[in-house]
């Protein structure tokens, strides 16, 4: 029975994966000067919707919003109300939705011209770190190692990794078992990684020190210095060979 469970989870996130990739493009080719982020969000659940599945993050007790949108120095949980887009900002972009009863969740952070070079590469990095440890989601591997190949990606450049916030598994719960830090734990070692693994694999980093603070919303997290900060994030399947990115 338990295999057939996981073959239905594998066949209907192979299914969400892309029409969720698809949102979160269509969603960063909006951010431009003069853009809302109530237009963003608005965006957002016609396209889950015109896609045949429903927003994910509004499931989160408390929580109404189909995306969460983050600006400069703000990390995640972000509130999609009350701010626009400005020349020189980096935007960052979560979004999530369930697709036949599971979850997916992917994240996105793109640059606003004009920006230095300096910027540029710190997104840059920050993707490439999330590859790195993507790359680690494989058999013979743990958890800890998905972890430690983000935490080297970003800190090798000199930049914070977040300690206070971490990826998750994911499937039937936005965000289940194991958790999966952007700061390697010698105790998720531990934890092995095996074929049916669904994990959001996520790394926020900062470019400044990696403490954050939680904003007068209740809900978005910020750094307490003001510096800049980034998220990349997939859903990714673990299988018995390569990773498969299903938010592609």
């Amino acid at each position: 029975m338990k295999s057939q469970v996981d073959q239905q989870k594998i066949a209907a996130m192979r299914q969400g994966g892309p029409a969720l990739g698809r949102v979160k493009h269509a969603l960063a080719a909006m951010v431009k000067p003069g853009v809302t982020f109530e237009s963003i969000e608005a965006k957002a659940q016609a396209l889950i919707k015109a896609e045949g599945a429903v927003p994910s993050f509004s499931t989160v007790p408390g929580y109404h919003w189909a995306t969460c949108l983050m600006r400069n120095d703000e990390v995640c949980h972000g509130i999609p109300k009350g701010k626009r887009v400005e020349a020189g900002d980096v935007i960052t972009i979560d979004v999530g939705l369930i697709w036949q009863g599971y979850h997916l969740d992917t994240t996105t952070t793109v640059a606003v011209a004009p920006v230095s070079q300096e910027v540029k590469d710190f997104l840059a990095r920050g993707r490439q770190a999330v590859d790195k440890a993507i790359a680690k989601a494989r058999v013979g591997s743990t958890i800890y190692d998905i972890s430690r190949a983000m935490q080297k990606g970003v800190e090798n450049y000199g930049y914070g990794a977040v300690y206070q916030l971490t990826g998750h598994g994911i499937g039937r719960e936005l965000h289940a078992w194991p958790s999966i830090p952007c700061v390697a734990q010698k105790s998720d070692k531990k934890i092995k990684v095996v074929p049916g693994m669904t994990l959001a694999i996520e790394i926020m980093y900062t470019a400044g020190y990696p403490d954050l603070e939680v904003g007068k919303d209740g809900w978005t997290y910020q750094t307490i210095d003001g510096s800049l900060s980034g998220m990349f994030e997939e859903t990714v399947l673990v299988t018995d060979g390569e990773p498969e990115v299903l938010t592609k």
